[in-house]
């Protein structure tokens, strides 16, 4: 269990990475965008190996589908009810409007929810995965620790200035990171003695919650801020984390 909590805050620990980025300096957009997007690229190929994979190996399909289903469905839902608090703009890499600043700064609770939705399925899919193999995939812990560095990094500039202070927007930080090794601690304890079908519909499920997000989130924002050359990091991704998964 101490293991999965420590690599659980591996994965969240870039949250507050990007945190101190966006208080202290900023990345340019397109240098954001490529990690964004090679991340999204190694979270595809680790959701396909380490969680759906090995889901269709662990259980039945049926587990595998509502899995995915009920996983997205949730996200889908959280993401909604978290933009309309104020949160849409937790994984963006800057922030250009006066109004989108406001909306970053003055939207504390609803940008810490929404990294609380964003990293849950997939640090409880760690602990999930030590059960299976031991240890994680060194592929889906960089995958998660990319996929995490824009949404500290640009919300830590939206609070920034709006006003609040280094020491609030690290607290606030440090602990969503926490809570992260957390949920991976609490995934590895809580699956410990279910049975396969359990098993399979709790990975699938972080699986669906992982591919929405990317879908809805992570890309749209490379692309915007990109431009065409996202479509080939994506897949430098995808290719790294198989090469990685080989090895």
């Amino acid at each position: 269990m101490l293991t999965a909590l420590l690599w659980g805050l591996a994965g969240g620990s870039t949250l507050v990475v990007g945190s101190l980025i966006g208080c202290f300096a900023q990345l340019p957009r397109r240098v954001t965008a490529a990690v964004m997007a090679i991340g999204a690229g190694v979270l595809i190929a680790s959701v396909a190996y380490e969680l759906v994979g090995e889901a269709a190996d662990t259980g039945s399909l049926a587990a595998v589908s509502l899995g995915l289903g009920f996983g997205s469905l949730a996200f889908f839902v959280g993401d909604v009810l978290i933009s309309r608090s104020g949160g849409s703009d937790r994984k963006r890499s800057s922030l250009p409007t006066r109004a989108g600043t406001a909306a970053a700064g003055s939207a504390g609770a609803a940008l810490a929810l929404g990294a609380l939705l964003d990293g849950i399925p997939e640090s409880a899919a760690i602990g999930i995965t030590l059960l299976e193999g031991g240890a994680p995939s060194t592929a889906f812990i960089v995958a998660v620790a990319l996929s995490n560095l824009p949404e500290g990094l640009s919300s830590s500039v939206g609070m920034r200035q709006r006003g609040h202070s280094v020491r609030f927007i690290l607290l606030i930080w440090v602990g969503i990171a926490v809570a992260s090794g957390l949920a991976a601690a609490v995934g590895y304890a809580a699956m410990g003695d279910a049975s396969p079908a359990t098993t399979a519909f709790v990975l699938s499920f972080a699986a669906g919650a992982v591919l929405t997000m990317l879908a809805s989130t992570m890309l749209p924002e490379a692309v915007q801020e990109g431009g065409p050359m996202v479509g080939l990091l994506t897949t430098a991704g995808f290719l790294a984390a198989v090469l990685l998964d080989r090895l």
